[in-house]
């Protein structure tokens, strides 16, 4: 199978390749190959892979920046996603496009599943909830991935700024009143191909399973890493003061996915483990 990741230099699209390689055709493009604003651009560079899947990863990702630059991140995440899957449809390409927890408010007590009622906050959970609009207008069969609490080896997260925080300083102040589900991109890179192998269409949420907030993961991120005589402390989001407003719950349910592929996605304790080996591994390496 002929598989094309659309940003695969980002910190997910770089584990999409490295998660592929091997098992489909593969190849990548990315913001120098082509404008996903533009459909005609998106026309000629699926002309020129002709994939039979093509995997939308690319996104308009400042969620703060969002609030001042709403108009470009509807262009990039709503926009240019219908247009991938315009183009794709057009074509006989299978879309697989990226999305996220920030289309739910977050006042939900339990996880959120697929058919659950949406609410953005933000501009930026705004533009993505469109963006799934249009991916479905244009083709009704495309699969939608909603994920939350991304990190990765390739790009900048929350894993390494509280590595680099933690050995820079002996108090840390990590906010507690927002609930998700860490996830390690290579793992949800390798649960996106399980989803196109099952032949997967509609909303699938897939993170890591279990739970916890920011500031209990600052405390396993530093207990992993071996910082010692560094003190965390909890605070709430409203000590932040961050242009964009956070869903207080992001737990999103993976039972859609065990069902498509027959397994859960690992914990985010796993997660992180794997992730720090990862880590420790690249940076052994000459």
């Amino acid at each position: 199978m002929r598989v094309l990741v659309v940003g695969h230099r980002g910190m997910l699209g770089q584990d999409l390749m490295r998660a592929l390689d091997g098992r489909y055709a593969l190849g990548g493009a990315d913001c120098d190959e082509l404008d996903i604003r533009e459909i005609e651009s998106v026309r000629e560079c699926l002309k020129r892979h002709k994939p039979e899947v093509v995997i939308n990863a690319a996104a308009y990702t400042n969620v703060d920046g969002a609030e001042s630059e709403e108009a470009l991140a509807r262009d990039v995440n709503a926009k240019g996603a219908g247009n991938i899957a315009k183009a794709a449809r057009e074509m006989g390409i299978k879309t697989v496009h990226l999305s996220t927890d920030y289309v739910f408010d977050g006042r939900k007590a339990g996880p959120y599943f697929e058919d659950d009622p949406t609410g953005p906050i933000s501009a930026y959970g705004r533009s993505k909830l469109e963006g799934e609009r249009e991916v479905f207008e244009a083709d009704p069969k495309a699969l939608i991935v909603r994920t939350a609490w991304l990190y990765g080896r390739s790009g900048k997260n929350f894993v390494e700024t509280i590595i680099k925080l933690a050995g820079e300083r002996d108090r840390l102040t990590v906010v507690d009143d927002q609930r998700g589900s860490p996830t390690w991109t290579m793992h949800l890179a390798q649960g996106i191909s399980q989803l196109v192998r099952a032949g997967a269409t509609g909303i699938v949420h897939a993170t890591n399973s279990g739970a916890t907030t920011w500031y209990k993961f600052a405390l396993k991120i530093i207990e992993s890493a071996g910082k010692k005589g560094v003190r965390v402390e909890p605070i709430t989001s409203d000590k932040l003061d961050r242009p964009a407003k956070r869903p207080s719950n992001s737990v999103l349910d993976g039972s859609k996915f065990t069902r498509l592929t027959g397994a859960p996605m690992p914990s985010w304790e796993e997660g992180l483990k794997r992730y720090m080996i990862d880590r420790s591994e690249s940076r052994s390496r000459p």
